[in-house]
C-alpha cells in the first residue's frame, strides 16, 4: 500500500516502510503532486513553486529529473508502479485521495458536518476525533514553500481550525467542557486573533458556569485585537459578554459566588468599553488589517524615536490602489491610546474628478474637528495657521492627511512643536518634503493577497479553491484595492466559483475591465493619476505600454524619439507619480494592470499608425545596439552586411560607451527576445528575421538553445512573408543549431536539408560548405558516423572560408574520433587549431584543446588530457562561452577517472550535468550523466551509479542518441556483472547490437566481456 503524510511534514510510505525523497526540491515536486492527486501538474506550475519569478535556465531540465526520480522510487515496488504518470509536458499522481492523509482529514470534517445536519452528534464526534487522530504537526513542517504550496498550508490548517471549533462545540453540547476548554486554548495560541475560536471558548465557558473565565477570556481577546490589529472585539463577542455582565449584576445572582464576584469586578475595570477619545474623525476601515507588517512597525518606530523632541509627520506613497490610506489609519488607530485628545482626517482630494482642497479650506475642517467654534476661526491664511499649531501643541493629536497632491498643499497644515503625529498620504513621491524617508508601499505578497481576498470574498470559499484564488490574486497584480474589488465580486455572487472569477480576468477584455463594483473601479483609480498629468508624459506613460517587458532608459528615448535627458526627465516625473516602476537604477516597467490601462488609453488616444511607428522605433534601437554588442563575437563574419540594416538615426543611443559589448546582451536577452516577437505582432518582418539573426551567435555560445528557437521560428516565418530566400535559409539553419542541440535530429536535419535546397538553387559555395558542416554534426549525435564523415569532407572540399576557421573541421574529427580513427581524427584537431591560432579564435581554440583531450582520453593518456582540458577551460572562462564547457568538463572528469582520482572525477562530472542542465544540451546530458555512472560504480556507489547511467538512458532514449544508448547499456551491464550475470549479458548484447551498427571501436570491449561470461557474440547484431 501507498500511503503519503503531509501532516507534520512530508513523507513516503510504501508498504510500511518510509521512503528516501532526495533534495529539497525533490521533495517539493513530490508535495505538488501529493496535494493535487489525480490532476495533471504542468511544468511551469512546478518551475513558479521552486523558483519563483527567477528560475534559472536549467529549470525544466532540473524538474524532469526530480519528476523521474520520483517515478523510479514509485516503480520499484510493486505497489507503487505507475502511481506517477507523465501526460504530455506534465505529471499525474494516479493515487486514490484516501491515500493521502489531508484528504482523509478533510474528508472526515466534511462527513462530520452532514452529520450533524442530520442529528447524529454522537456519531459526528467520533468522525471528528478520528480526523484529528491525523494531525502530528503543520502541513508540510520543515519544507520552504513556494506560492502554491504555502496557499494549501493555509487552506489545510484553516479546515483543522474550523474542525477543532466544530469539536470542541459538540463536546460542549454533550456536557465534556473540560475536553473543549483545553482544545480551545490550544487553537487561540496557535491563532491568537482569530476572533471564532475565542468567541466559542466564551460560549463554552458561558455553558460551564465560569462567569469569570468568561470575563478573563473577553479581556484577553480585547487586549490582544486592540494591541495587534488597533481594534475592538466583533459585534457577538461584545453582545456576549454584556449579556453575562448584565445577568451577572442583575438582581438575580443565583450560581454566583463571592469570589466569582470578586474576580469579575477586578477583571472588568472601570467600564466595559472605557473612555472613548474627546474628538474621534478618523473614517471606518478594514475590519481585519492584513500584511504590511513590516511597514506598519517602520512607521510606529519613527514615532517612537521622535516621540517628546518633535511631531513624527509619516509620509505613506504608492500607486493607486496600493493601500496607503488603509495603512494610515491602522498606523493612526494604533497610535490613538497614546494621542488621546483628538485623532483628525481629511481627504484632500490631490487625485480625482474633484478640485483639489486649498490649506486655507482643510486648515477650516481640521480646527473645527479639534472642536474649535466657527466664529474663532481667522479669516486669513496665516493666522488659521498660526491658530492650528497653538491648537497642536497644547494637546496630543494624531492627524491623517489623505490624497495628498503635492508638498505644497500640507507644508501650512504640518506641526511645529512635539505633541501631534501626522500621516501623509500620496500618489506622488512627495520629495521637497523634508521629513525623513517615505515608506513607498510595495505590493502584496502572495499569502497577503490571499488573506485580504478571503477577507472580502469570504474565508471558506477561497480555501475550498485555492488554486483559483491563487491565480485571481496574481491576475489582480498583487494590488489591494483590484484584490479587494475581486473578493467583493465573490462577496455578492455567492452562486459563482472562485475558479469562475479566475476564467474571467484571464479572458478578454483584460482584468483592469472587469475589477468594478458599482461606481467603484479601479480604472476609475488609474484614471484620478493618470488625466492630472501633461500631455508628453501622458504620451510616454500610453507608448510604455506598447512593450510588455523592462526598458533601459535608452530604449524609451528611442520609443519616443527624445534626447536620452528629455526621457529620464520624463521617466522620473511618472516614477515620483507612482505610474511607472522604477526596478533598479535606469530600468523600467509598468506593473501588469497598469499596462493595461495604458495600452488602452493609447488605443483611444493614438492612431495604428502611430502606434506602428512607435515600435520601428524602438526596433531599430534594438538591431543596432545589438549589432554594436554583438561586434566582438561577430568578428569573423559580416553580419552587418548581411542583414543591412540601414543608417540608424539616433547613434547618441548606441555608442560603445553605452553599450558595453556582450555584457548589455546578456542583461538585455529577455527584453531582445520579446522584441522579436513584438515585431511579429506588428508585422515588422524585416526587423523581426534581421534581430534574430543578430541575436543568434550570442544565444549559441552562451547556451540559450529555448531563446534560439523562439526567435528563429519567428524569424523563419517572417522571412517566408517577405520572400526573402536568404533569410529564410539562414532561419533553417539556425533553428537546425539549436534543435540538434536539444535533442531534436530529425527536426534539425529538416531544417538544414531545407536550408541545403535553397542556396543549392543559388550556386552559394560558401553557405552550402556551411550547411553541409552543420549536417555532419547531426549526423554524428544521430549515430550515422561515415555519413557524417563524408558530409565532413566535402565540406572542406568546397568551402571558401575567408578568414574563418572551417566549422568542418571539428564536426569532422568528432565522427573520425567515434569511429576510432584516431590517428585521422588527431590530424584534423591539429589543423583546427592551428586555424583557430592563425584567426585569433578564442572559442575555437577553446574547442579545438577540448576535441584534442577528448582523444587523448580514449587512448589512455590521461596527464596529456588534463593539461590540454586546464587550458581549454581557461579560454573558456576568459571568452564568457558556455557552449563546449559541459562537454570539456566531462572529458576532464573521464580523465581524473583513468587516474584514479575518483572524487574530482565525480565533481567534473557534475559540473558538466549542471552546466548541460542550463543549456538544455542533451546530449551532453547524457554523457555526464553516463560517465557520472560509470565514476560512482568505481567507487562502489553501485546504486547511485546504476540510477545515473538509467537516467543516461533514458534521455539518450528520448532524442535518438544511440552512442550514448550504448554507453549506457554497457555500463548498467558492468554493474550487473557484480550480482546478476544473465541480466549483464542482455544489456551488453543490446549494446553490442547498436556499436556494430555505428561501428565504433566500443564493440570490441563488449565482445571481450561477453566472451568472459562464456557466451560468443557472433549471432548478435
Amino acid at each position: 500500500m501507498v500511503e503519503i503524510r503531509v501532516l507534520g511534514g512530508l513523507s513516503l510510505l510504501i508498504s510500511g516502510e518510509r521512503q528516501g525523497l532526495g533534495t529539497p526540491k525533490q521533495r517539493t515536486v513530490l508535495a505538488m503532486f501529493a496535494l493535487h492527486p489525480g490532476r495533471l501538474v504542468t511544468p511551469d506550475e512546478l518551475v513558479d513553486e521552486l523558483w519563483g519569478a527567477n528560475p534559472p535556465r536549467s529549470a525544466l531540465p532540473n524538474i524532469r529529473t526530480y519528476a523521474a526520480s520520483l517515478r523510479r522510487t514509485f516503480d520499484a515496488t510493486d505497489e507503487g508502479r505507475g502511481a506517477l504518470v507523465r501526460e504530455g509536458s506534465g505529471y499525474r499522481l494516479e493515487l486514490p485521495t484516501e491515500t493521502i492523509d489531508s484528504f482523509r482529514f478533510m474528508a472526515d470534517h466534511h462527513h462530520s458536518r452532514k452529520l450533524v445536519a442530520e442529528g447524529e452528534l454522537d456519531r459526528a464526534e467520533a468522525v471528528l476525533e478520528r480526523a484529528m487522530s491525523e494531525w502530528r504537526g503543520s502541513v508540510l513542517a520543515g519544507m520552504t514553500l513556494g506560492p502554491v504550496l504555502a496557499t494549501q498550508r493555509v487552506a489545510i490548517e484553516e479546515e483543522r481550525a474550523l474542525a477543532v471549533e466544530l469539536l470542541a462545540d459538540l463536546q460542549s453540547q454533550q456536557g465534556r467542557a473540560g475536553r473543549a476548554v483545553p482544545l480551545l486554548r490550544r487553537l487561540i495560541a496557535e491563532h491568537p486573533l482569530r476572533e471564532s475560536a475565542r468567541l466559542l471558548l466564551m460560549r463554552v465557558l458561558q455553558r460551564n458556569g465560569d462567569t469569570a473565565g468568561l470575563v478573563e477570556a473577553y479581556h484577553e481577546a480585547r487586549h490582544v485585537l486592540h494591541d495587534q490589529l488597533g481594534v475592538e472585539p466583533g459585534a457577538e463577542i461584545q453582545a456576549l459578554y454584556e449579556a453575562e455582565l448584565g445577568r451577572v449584576r442583575g438582581p438575580n445572582r443565583t450560581g454566583v459566588s463571592s469570589h466569582d464576584e470578586d474576580r469579575l469586578r477586578s477583571a472588568s475595570g472601570p467600564g466595559i468599553t472605557g473612555e472613548r477619545a474627546a474628538a474621534d474623525w478618523l473614517p471606518r476601515t478594514v475590519i481585519e488589517f492584513v500584511g504590511r507588517k513590516e511597514c506598519v512597525s517602520r512607521l510606529l518606530s519613527h514615532v517612537s524615536r521622535v516621540e517628546g523632541r518633535a511631531s513624527a509627520v509619516l509620509v505613506v506613497d504608492g500607486m493607486a490602489g496600493s493601500g496607503k490610506t488603509t495603512v494610515a489609519l491602522h498606523v493612526a488607530r494604533k497610535l490613538a491610546p497614546k494621542y488621546r485628545d483628538a485623532q483628525l482626517f481629511i481627504d484632500l482630494q490631490g487625485h480625482g474628478d474633484e478640485e483639489a482642497i486649498e490649506p486655507f479650506t482643510a486648515l477650516f475642517t481640521l480646527l473645527r474637528q479639534l472642536g474649535v467654534p466657527g466664529g474663532r476661526i481667522p479669516a486669513d491664511l496665516d493666522h488659521r495657521v498660526e491658530l492650528w499649531r497653538r491648537e497642536l501643541a497644547a494637546r496630543r493629536v494624531v492627524v491623517v492627511l489623505d490624497n495628498v497632491a503635492d508638498s505644497s498643499q500640507i507644508l501650512p497644515l504640518l506641526p511645529t512643536a512635539p505633541g501631534a503625529a501626522v500621516l501623509v498620504t500620496s500618489r506622488r513621491r512627495l520629495a521637497d518634503l523634508d521629513v525623513g524617508p517615505p515608506e513607498s508601499l510595495p505590493l502584496m505578497t502572495l499569502a497577503e493577497g490571499m488573506a485580504l481576498l478571503s477577507q472580502s470574498g469570504g474565508i471558506e470559499r477561497v480555501a475550498s479553491e485555492p488554486d483559483a484564488a491563487a491565480e485571481v490574486v496574481r491576475r489582480c497584480g498583487y494590488l489591494p484595492l483590484a484584490i479587494r474589488l475581486a473578493g467583493s465580486r465573490l462577496a455578492h455572487r455567492p452562486a459563482r466559483r472562485v475558479s469562475d472569477l479566475a476564467a474571467l480576468l484571464a479572458a478578454e477584455p483584460p482584468s483592469v475591465d472587469q475589477l468594478h463594483v458599482g461606481d467603484r473601479t479601479l480604472a476609475r483609480a488609474f484614471a484620478a493619476s493618470y488625466e492630472p498629468i501633461p500631455e508628453q508624459a501622458k504620451r510616454a506613460f500610453r507608448l510604455l505600454s506598447i512593450h510588455a517587458g523592462q526598458y533601459s532608459a535608452e530604449m524609451v528615448a528611442a520609443l519616443l524619439d527624445l534626447p536620452r535627458a528629455a526621457a529620464v526627465e520624463l521617466l522620473d516625473d511618472l516614477v515620483d507619480r507612482h505610474l511607472v516602476e522604477e526596478i533598479e537604477g535606469g530600468r523600467y516597467r509598468l506593473h501588469n494592470l497598469l499596462r493595461q490601462y495604458s495600452r488602452a488609453q493609447l488605443l483611444a488616444a493614438d492612431g495604428p499608425e502611430a502606434t506602428r511607428t512607435a515600435v520601428r522605433r524602438l526596433l531599430d534601437f534594438a538591431l543596432h545596439a545589438s549589432l554594436e554588442a554583438a561586434k566582438e563575437l561577430h568578428q569573423a563574419v559580416d553580419v552587418r552586411g548581411e542583414v543591412d540594416p540601414g543608417l540608424f538615426s539616433r547613434p547618441d543611443l548606441t555608442g560603445p560607451d553605452i553599450i558595453a559589448g556582450v555584457e548589455w546582451l546578456e542583461r538585455e536577452r529577455i527584453n531582445l527576445a520579446m522584441l522579436v516577437g513584438l515585431g511579429a505582432a506588428y508585422e515588422l518582418h524585416h526587423h523581426v528575421w534581421k534581430l534574430s539573426r543578430v541575436l543568434w551567435r550570442f544565444l549559441y555560445v552562451r547556451g540559450y538553445f529555448d531563446d534560439i528557437l523562439y526567435t528563429q521560428e519567428l524569424g523563419l516565418a517572417s522571412a517566408k512573408i517577405i520572400v526573402h530566400q536568404r533569410a529564410i535559409g539562414t532561419m533553417h539553419n539556425y533553428l537546425a543549431s539549436a534543435l540538434a542541440k536539444t535533442g531534436s535530429h530529425r527536426s534539425a536535419s529538416d531544417h538544414l536539408h531545407a536550408a541545403i535546397a535553397l542556396f543549392q538553387a543559388t550556386d552559394d559555395v560558401r553557405e552550402l560548405a556551411k550547411l553541409r558542416a552543420n549536417l555532419s554534426v547531426v549526423n554524428w549525435l544521430s549515430g550515422n558516423l561515415e555519413e557524417a564523415v563524408a558530409l565532413g569532407r566535402q565540406s572542406l572540399a568546397g568551402g571558401l572560408y575567408d578568414n574563418r576557421v572551417p566549422l568542418a573541421l571539428p564536426n569532422l574529427g568528432l565522427a573520425l574520433a567515434s569511429l576510432g580513427r584516431w590517428d585521422e581524427a588527431m590530424t584534423v584537431h591539429r589543423h583546427h587549431l592551428f586555424q583557430a591560432r592563425l584567426k585569433q579564435d578564442y572559442y575555437h581554440l577553446a574547442n579545438a584543446l577540448s576535441h584534442l583531450a577528448a582523444v587523448r582520453v580514449r587512448l589512455g593518456q590521461f596527464r596529456r588530457a588534463v593539461i590540454l582540458l586546464s587550458s581549454s577551460l581557461a579560454l573558456f572562462r576568459r571568452t564568457g562561452h558556455r557552449y563546449g564547457e559541459a562537454e570539456a568538463r566531462n572529458t576532464l572528469g573521464a580523465a581524473y577517472r583513468g587516474l584514479g582520482q575518483l572524487d574530482l572525477a565525480r565533481r567534473q562530472h557534475e559540473a558538466a550535468f549542471e552546466l548541460a542542465n542550463d543549456s538544455g544540451e542533451r546530449h551532453a546530458q547524457c554523457a555526464a550523466l553516463n560517465d557520472l555512472g560509470m565514476t560512482l560504480l568505481a567507487t562502489g556507489e553501485l546504486a547511485a551509479g546504476s540510477d545515473a547511467l538509467r537516467e543516461g538512458l533514458r534521455l539518450a532514449g528520448r532524442i535518438s542518441n544511440p552512442y550514448e544508448q550504448g554507453r549506457a547499456l554497457a555500463g548498467l551491464a558492468e554493474h550487473f556483472a557484480r550480482t546478476d550475470r544473465a541480466e549483464a549479458r542482455r544489456h551488453w548484447e543490446r549494446a553490442l547490437a547498436i556499436f556494430r551498427r555505428m561501428g565504433v571501436p566500443e564493440r570490441f570491449e563488449v565482445e571481450r566481456r561477453l566472451a568472459e561470461l562464456g557466451t560468443t557474440a557472433v549471432n548478435v547484431h
